[in-house]
């Protein structure tokens, strides 16, 4: 393992760690709301505190950007970090929720660590060196197309979200298909592309510490990322289509009328 992304793994395991510490406890936590249907508990602060307190310690010139604590600190290097991907099933009890950490170098993705501390899940990858779960190489699905292939998503729930153009994503992705499904966690969707668990995912209006180690995780397994229209602007935009390399030229294809129809509309 690179020694970096060694390093990052160990603030993953801390952190998650923390999350499992109160996963029986939510009563007792203190919970607000960032904005409306957009929760923040003590958990995600504690979590995110002790990631960063590992990550500057042991890169004292890298730049940080959390979730919680915005960008705090610039460098040529920029660690990404959400401390807990998928809070509101956190506080839900529902155990699909993750601790997501990605290293930026310029323009590219460096390493990344996707820790899942309710099932031990640890995903790594390593730019140009393949992606792991628990140690073992992972690849994408040969999906060869969208039939019988198996999809994720998240649901706009957001006022800044587009419901409408959602519905007309789902409506074109989802005939022929074996289903779509909504965990609840951008970065375990993403990992589980990776996995080979879903053939593909979409969603639209996320934020970089959603996506950023996700999104290396896609590639370094083989899988094929961009936005909704096949571009680069995902960590900016928060559009991602990522998928096996088929089903991902097909979901494009099938976006790409809807999209269409959108910006004539505007």
């Amino acid at each position: 393992m690179h020694p970096t992304l060694n390093i990052a793994v160990r603030a993953a395991r801390a952190a998650g760690k923390i999350v499992a510490r109160y996963s029986n406890r939510i009563d007792s936590l203190t919970i607000t709301n960032k904005a409306r249907n957009d929760f923040v508990s003590e958990v995600d602060r504690m979590a995110e505190y002790e990631i960063i307190r590992q990550l500057t310690r042991a890169f004292p010139d890298h730049g940080i950007f959390a979730e919680e604590s915005g960008e705090i600190k610039k460098g040529e290097y920029r660690w990404i970090i959400d401390p807990l991907d998928g809070t509101t099933n956190f506080l839900y009890g529902i155990p699909q929720y993750a601790v997501s950490i990605a290293l930026q170098h310029g323009d590219q993705l460096e390493q990344a660590v996707i820790y899942d501390p309710a099932k031990d899940d640890l995903f790594t990858a390593s730019r140009g060196e393949g992606a792991q779960l628990n140690g073992k190489r992972l690849r994408v699905t040969g999906r060869s197309g969208m039939e019988n292939a198996l999809l994720a998503t998240g649901i706009p729930y957001r006022p800044d979200q587009d419901l409408p153009l959602f519905l007309k994503t789902l409506e074109a992705l989802i005939p022929d298909t074996a289903g779509v499904r909504r965990p609840g966690s951008a970065a375990l969707d993403l990992a589980w592309v990776a996995a080979g668990r879903f053939d593909g995912f979409w969603e639209f209006g996320l934020h970089a510490w959603d996506i950023a180690a996700g999104v290396l995780m896609v590639r370094e397994a083989g899988g094929l990322v961009g936005d909704l229209e096949g571009g680069t602007s995902y960590l900016e935009s928060g559009d991602i289509v990522a998928a096996t390399p088929k089903v991902y030229d097909e979901m494009l294809k099938r976006l790409a009328p809807v999209l269409r129809d959108r910006d004539q509309a505007a």
